[in-house]
């Protein structure tokens, strides 16, 4: 048997303006690798994995209006900035699909 959880790179980074949602995000890593110790004497292995840029897409384009809007300094006003700015910081300066 195999569990798999869904995280994101959120909880390793600690994304800025986003600290439920990545505070959320590393319990489940956390929970992860505890209950992977706990199963694993019964053959169950438990993993997870943490999607990064996804889209384009609705939750794409709110969360960077979002991020847009937020008034960290990480971040410009500009939704289509803070977009291109968080591509730039991909290695394939690309955004993920749903299909991978």
């Amino acid at each position: 048997y195999s569990i798999v959880n869904t995280a994101s790179v959120a909880a390793m980074r600690g994304t800025p303006a986003m600290v439920a949602y990545a505070s959320s995000k590393a319990a489940i890593l956390a929970m992860t690798v505890s209950t992977a110790k706990d199963l694993a004497p019964n053959g169950i292995r438990v993993n997870a994995i943490s999607p990064a840029l996804i889209g384009p897409g609705f939750m794409w384009d709110r969360q960077n209006d979002l991020h847009a809007k937020s008034g960290s300094p990480y971040f410009s006003t500009d939704p289509e900035v803070v977009a291109k700015g968080k591509v730039n910081g991909v290695p394939m300066k690309r955004l993920g699909s749903i299909e991978e």
